[in-house]
């Protein structure tokens, strides 16, 4: 058997082995070089495993040799597959800049370490989304968590500690909400297999457990993804993680627990249950638009930029939970997009504070004063990765949002349509307060301050270039997300 079979299995058990291997390195400079062989690897496989699967059709890999649903399956189709890309690929953009990063914004101690809690992250997350077993992705889930956590509580910041204790009591909320939705939907069907619970949960669709099942695993699901009002562990989570992490966690962490949302929802309970009995649209619309409307307008009250950031990042999830709540074709090819999308932009912003952060020390809007003619790249790939984020045409933004409002017209809910296209526009607001002291005020006398260091500068550019690129070529995700909606069952 050759090794292209079993590149399934590799995607997760390399990044796996790799991390106590590279907690034996003493040296972190030895470690970061080896973290960012294994991060290629990965990238390397994931694109190996879309390409396949777009070329062939899906992909089913028994762990083992175990066939389901008594063994473990890795099912990889169209939606998984371009998750698998955007998690390792953020991987390899930002493990350049993490030499970097850590260098100031995590604690002495926990440098030789940072790259071993790293790839168990990175493990956690891929497991996460490669696997077709329930109860294998609760397993991932808390590997992901647990190194999460940890990162989180690397940081210099005095309450970095406390945020990471936040974010560890809401994500055992939320993992343990999925995990009781998981042995109910086993109670009810004695297997755990996503494929087979797809099947044999048609004839349980009537019952308390399972209805139960799937408001436990929305609601914990919603908790990872920082879906409103489950999203308080987000902002000083980010705001007081190393920016390298911000950066990978804003770009993949909620983008995996919206994953898990859709995974269930499409996949293992059905279109016609979520939707037809239960009208989960109902519940999914009013919270993304609220989580949009809560989450732009206290972004633009922020003075710390990590911190709107963090904001910023809820109104987009936002926007994802709104597109699946519509129920229909365009509405899920709107969420499989910006879930993509978003984590270009929201990456190439945090980059951008890393940036910052690197040469000032601080990520206070008040540092950023005249910062656009002393850092002029970093800043142009702030304002580019803004108006991504405000939805100009010819950004990733657009076709995010475009494909938003053809699902609520779909959906037969223009009004929806109408408060999507107002609430991006409030992220005007938050983005022009930092253009406008960058740009327009005069920089103080002392500042002396140049671009950040090529390892941090390059990544940042190359997610702003992405920004540009994925906007104007839109072929492959928006091909992508078509063809991973219809595979879910919802056709155009």
């Amino acid at each position: 058997m050759s090794l292209m079979n079993h590149l399934p299995a590799l995607q997760v058990v390399i990044p796996l082995i790799a991390a106590p291997l590279c907690a034996l390195m003493v040296r972190p400079n030895i470690a970061w070089w080896f973290a960012m062989a294994v991060t290629w690897v990965t990238f390397g496989i994931s694109s190996a495993l879309l390409h396949q699967v777009l070329d062939g059709g899906a992909i089913s890999y028994h762990m083992g040799g175990w066939r389901p649903p008594l063994g473990i399956s890795y099912e990889i189709d169209p939606l998984n597959a371009l998750l698998l890309v955007l998690v390792s690929g953020m991987a390899v953009i930002v493990m350049p800049a993490a030499k970097l990063g850590i260098g100031v914004e995590v604690t002495q101690r926990a440098q030789r370490l940072f790259y071993t809690v790293a790839l168990l992250a990175l493990t956690g997350m891929l497991g996460i989304v490669i696997t077709g077993d329930t109860f294998n992705l609760y397993v991932f889930l808390e590997i992901s968590s647990l190194s999460s956590y940890a990162l989180v509580a690397m940081g210099t910041h005095r309450r970095a500690s406390k945020a990471a204790f936040n974010y560890l009591i809401l994500g055992t909320i939320g993992a343990t909400f999925i995990l009781i939705g998981i042995g109910l939907i086993y109670m009810m069907t004695g297997t755990l297999n996503m494929a087979d619970l797809a099947i044999r949960l048609r004839n349980a669709h009537d019952t308390a457990p399972v209805q139960a099942a799937l408001a436990f695993i929305v609601v914990g699901a919603g908790i990872k993804a920082a879906m409103f009002p489950a999203h308080i562990w987000m902002p000083n989570a980010y705001t007081y993680a190393p920016s390298v992490v911000s950066a990978f966690f804003g770009a993949t962490a909620t983008k995996v627990g919206a994953y898990i949302l859709i995974r269930f929802i499409f996949n293992v309970f059905g279109y016609d249950f979520a939707f037809e009995r239960l009208q989960i649209g109902w519940f999914l619309v009013p919270l993304g638009l609220a989580g949009a409307f809560i989450g732009s307008l206290v972004a633009i009250w922020q003075d710390d930029l990590k911190r709107m950031l963090a904001y910023s990042s809820v109104a987009q999830v936002g926007y994802i939970i709104a597109a699946l709540g519509f129920g229909n074709h365009d509405g899920l090819v709107a969420a499989i997009v910006h879930v993509f999308n978003h984590g270009l932009m929201k990456g190439a912003l945090f980059m951008v504070m890393a940036c910052v952060i690197l040469r000032l020390g601080s990520s206070d809007i008040s540092v950023f004063r005249g910062l656009g003619r002393r850092m002029p790249v970093t800043m142009g790939c702030f304002v580019v990765a803004g108006l991504s984020m405000i939805g100009v045409p010819f950004t990733v933004g657009f076709i995010s949002k475009w494909y938003l409002i053809l699902g609520a017209l779909d959906a037969d809910m223009w009004p929806v349509a109408v408060l999507i296209v107002m609430s991006s526009l409030l992220s005007i607001f938050y983005i022009w307060r930092v253009v406008e002291v960058a740009y327009f005020a005069a920089p103080p006398d002392y500042l002396k301050v140049k671009e950040a260091p090529v390892m941090l500068l390059l990544p940042t550019v190359a997610l702003t270039v992405l920004c540009i690129a994925f906007g104007v070529a839109t072929k492959f995700t928006v091909g992508v997300a078509n063809f991973a909606a219809s595979s879910l069952g919802v056709l155009p």
